[in-house]
């Protein structure tokens, strides 16, 4: 995973200890000395997660935060107090001034490592989020909507399976939230699928069941996936910790629980899930009919030539991989000839939905014209985007296209060409020609299979 880091600390053997072990793991590292420093680099240049340290001269940590948390272009950096204060009211205060998350000096390697690839994953589906809804806004379909409901109470699903604290949980949570209590973990999953709800949290205090496995299930199903997760654990469970952090929970608060800091983090994955369900809806609502193809439900053309040039824009910007697939249904002309156009839309609609279960959440799938897809990948290198298109190329061919004409299923095939960002002065027309260059050799040299343009 490639980010880039701010580290803020006024000590700058503390800088190189955490600029270390970040560059071992692959990430890209800005450090600042204080405050207005960090603050600066946040305003100027793109920044994926801050770890910050409270006890600065001149301006603290505290400060820091509520200033990048009030300014429009940095305030959705996910922001980490990494610092020796270890209070409860010292969390509190930072998770209300906005941190995403308190940890204590001197820091697990591993703990630290995954909170950071968890908040960097969750920052670039947010990020995604409003670059989608920022396209709407500049091709003229609607002013972007106000994204913020911190006065709306939430939803909250609270899952744990001893009465004494689903008593003390729920009466904590009282003031802002509306919750449901269930021991059962199973029918707590029923329950988040079939209900609406802005947060669920899992209490690991069950005797004979894993919790990890909900959260799982949770991230598995398509109607619970972009629901926060916050896991209250045992303290010492750094194990379990990094483990649910692997596995999408969002957040994770430990016992014994402080009712402050249960609020406070409870609020900030609610008002986060406020957020992106009203980007989602500002993007669904605004480009559906203009720039969504009426007979795939994709993208079309129209959004990808508006969209592409913002996404190459913000690869180049960062240094990071964006690699693009074009796709062809083989021979398609004779479905069409020899089975009428009605059964050609239907294998076009089945193909797109097949292209929809293969590409990843960051991921932009669109119908580029005919029978013709485009698939843009950012943060994937060309050895990545291989797979996921000979993924595609196998879910085409392994199963048959039924079509309503006497129940008759077609055997078809795709040819797929790959490009991938070139550093520069790279644009959108280049890198679709060498895609489509690269698609041409799929043609010509058999079909039904996937070829990478040359780097």
């Amino acid at each position: 995973m490639t980010a880039r880091i701010l580290v803020v600390d006024d000590v700058p053997a503390n800088v190189k200890l955490l600029e270390a072990r970040l560059v071992a793991e692959y990430f890209d590292v800005l450090t600042a000395g204080d405050g207005r420093a960090a603050l600066a680099i946040c305003e100027n240049r793109p920044v994926d997660l801050v770890l910050l340290d409270i006890m600065m001269p001149d301006m603290d940590g505290f400060e820091v935060c509520e200033r990048l948390k009030a300014n429009s272009r940095t305030a959705h950096i996910p922001v980490v107090m990494v610092t020796a204060l270890d209070q409860p009211s010292d969390r509190v205060r930072g998770l209300k001034a906005g941190a995403d998350d308190f940890l204590t000096k001197p820091v697990n390697d591993l703990q630290l490592m995954s909170r950071v690839k968890s908040l960097v994953r969750l920052k670039n589906v947010s990020d995604e989020l409003r670059l989608r809804a920022q396209t709407a806004h500049t091709i003229g379909l609607r002013e972007l909507a106000h994204a913020d409901r911190p006065d709306e109470p939430g939803n909250v699903l609270l899952v744990d399976g001893r009465a004494s604290s689903q008593e003390r949980l729920q009466r904590a949570l009282k003031p802002i939230a509306e919750v449901a209590v269930i021991s059962d973990p199973q029918a707590a999953l029923f329950e988040a699928a079939e209900n609406s709800f802005d947060l669920v949290i899992v209490n690991a205090n069950f005797d004979d069941y894993d919790p990890l496995r909900l959260c799982s299930q949770l991230r598995s199903l398509e109607r619970t996936r972009f629901i926060p997760i916050l896991l209250v654990t045992e303290q010492g469970s750094e194990e379990m910790i990094v483990r649910a952090l692997e596995l999408g929970v969002t957040d994770y608060i430990m016992r014994p629980i402080d009712p402050n800091e249960l609020v406070a983090r409870s609020l900030t994955q609610i008002r986060r899930k406020h957020c992106n369900d009203q980007l989602r809806a500002s993007v669904q609502h605004t480009i559906e009919l203009a720039i969504t193809d009426d007979l795939t439900g994709l993208h079309n053309r129209r959004y990808l030539d508006s969209h592409l040039k913002l996404l190459i824009d913000r690869a180049s910007a960062r240094g990071r991989p964006l690699s693009i697939c074009i796709t062809d249904i083989d021979r398609f002309k004779l479905v069409n000839d020899t089975y009428g156009h009605d059964a050609g839309d239907e294998v076009l609609r089945e193909f797109a939905k097949r292209v929809r279960a293969t590409v990843r959440g960051a991921d932009l799938a669109c119908r580029f014209g005919g029978e013709e897809f485009v698939i843009v990948m950012p943060d994937t290198t060309p050895e990545m985007a291989t797979i996921v298109a000979e993924r595609l190329r196998l879910m085409v061919e392994g199963r048959g296209f039924g079509i309503s004409q006497g129940d008759t299923v077609l055997s078809v095939t795709a040819s797929l060409g790959i490009a991938t960002l070139r550093p520069g002065d790279d644009t959108p027309e280049a890198l679709l020609k060498r895609a489509d260059m690269a698609l041409y050799q799929a043609k010509s040299n058999g079909r039904n299979r996937v070829v990478a343009a040359a780097a």
